[in-house]
């Protein structure tokens, strides 16, 4: 009777620590989610940027920190394109998570105006 209880009592510990690890992976996994729908939301709201460039940032009421960067193409000087009408756009968004922080990225290329 004593052996069946042990054996019960390391199999609860084990299903604990893993509905426990599952618990923090879903977690994880929910906020990069989030992180991730945010900054193409963000590339899709400054699809247009002015031509000299720009930069801003926010944070959310969920602790997300957002950065929109966008600096101007170089084009060619013969380029039928002129300066500043193509923009490289950088999304950053992080999110604190355990004792570090996460983050996620997002590069396009968007239309300048002056």
């Amino acid at each position: 009777m004593l052996v069946a209880i042990t054996i019960l009592g390391f199999s609860l510990g084990a299903l604990y620590q893993a509905v426990g690890g599952a618990t923090r992976n879903l977690r994880t996994d929910e906020r990069y989610a989030y992180a991730v729908e945010l900054a193409r939301s963000l590339v899709a709201d400054n699809s247009i940027v002015p031509d000299s460039g720009m930069n801003k940032s926010g944070e959310t009421a969920g602790g997300f920190r957002w950065a929109v960067s966008a600096t101007p193409v170089p084009v060619a000087t013969q380029s039928r394109i002129r300066p500043g009408q193509l923009q490289r756009l950088q999304v950053d968004v992080s999110w604190p998570e355990g004792r570090g922080v996460r983050g996620v990225t997002l590069h396009s290329v968007v239309a300048g105006s002056r």
